[in-house]
């Protein structure tokens, strides 16, 4: 396998230094983005130990946050201001039909540095029983609905996750043949289960601990996730934990988004996502 490892840098006084927390704005002790990992999807199409054998190549205490099913406002923009805050890249994978919703929440996921794959159109737990030609349009149809939410579908890595991590081995080969990387997880925090934040804080570290390093599965639609965010990052921080960002090779990212966007459509009624109402200032109420 090939793999190009590159880092943030910036330019101060001539000298390129890492952006890591000593650059992070307003925060001297943030976590910040150690490095970026770009990785060739169509030499490495399997990726995650809780369902496969590879992984990515990491170094002890690294963690690569990843968020699935959003986007979800106000969550998703909770989440966001968290990783602002501490500056960290993380990857997202949306849903076709919740992109189309949220067009402005996929863009600034985007511009604010973020790698963003995608989770199928309409998040179907069914892919292990489906016709060739339906998981085919429901992988193609999300890709094609996170593109046109942000204008270019170049802006979109080749990165993939299954709904419920509910994979199916005629599908991985599909993706594999149109270099589609298919993304498990190393671990993840159970919050998509009805516990609360101090349950999914305790998940998240601890398993992180036992592991020492990995591909840590979230949920940006979560409250819970949102909720304790904050204090994970600073939990990360204080256990000597790096953030890693993963981006495609051979994909630029495209300069400039298009900032208009056509009036939100809702997302149908269906039993997920679950949402849980916020309080008159937009804060998120624990659950």
């Amino acid at each position: 396998m090939r793999f190009v490892v590159a880092l943030f840098v910036c330019t101060v006084a001539g000298m390129s230094i890492p952006a890591s927390a000593e650059t992070c704005p307003g925060n001297p002790d943030a976590l910040g983005t150690s490095r970026v990992l770009t990785i060739n999807p169509g030499e490495f199409t399997l990726l995650g130990t809780i369902q496969y054998k590879q992984t990515l190549p990491l170094n002890d205490h690294e963690v690569v946050l990843t968020f699935d099913d959003g986007p979800l406002p106000p969550y998703t923009d909770h989440v966001l201001a968290a990783l602002a805050a501490e500056c960290v890249k993380a990857t997202y994978f949306m849903v076709g039909s919740m992109a189309h919703a949220y067009p402005d929440a996929v863009r600034r996921v985007y511009s604010e540095g973020h790698t963003i794959g995608t989770h199928s159109q309409h998040h179907p737990y069914t892919f292990a029983s489906m016709s060739p030609d339906s998981a085919a349009r429901e992988i193609n149809e999300g890709f094609a609905s996170v593109g046109a939410a942000l204008g270019d579908p170049k802006a979109v890595a080749p990165f993939f996750r299954f709904p419920g991590l509910m994979r199916a081995a005629s599908v991985e080969k599909y993706l594999a043949a149109r270099s589609i990387m298919t993304w498990s997880a190393d671990l993840d925090a159970d919050d998509w289960h009805k516990i609360g934040a101090a349950e999914v804080l305790h998940r998240a570290v601890s398993r992180l601990e036992a592991k020492g390093r990995g591909m840590l599965l979230l949920h940006d639609i979560q409250p819970a996730t949102a909720l304790m965010l904050p204090t994970l990052l600073r939990e990360l921080k204080r256990r000597g934990y790096r953030v890693v960002q993963v981006v495609p090779a051979g994909i630029a990212r495209p300069t400039e988004l298009p900032i208009a966007s056509p009036a939100p459509a809702q997302p149908a009624k269906q039993g997920w996502p679950r949402v849980v109402a916020v309080g008159a200032s937009g804060e998120i109420r624990p659950q």
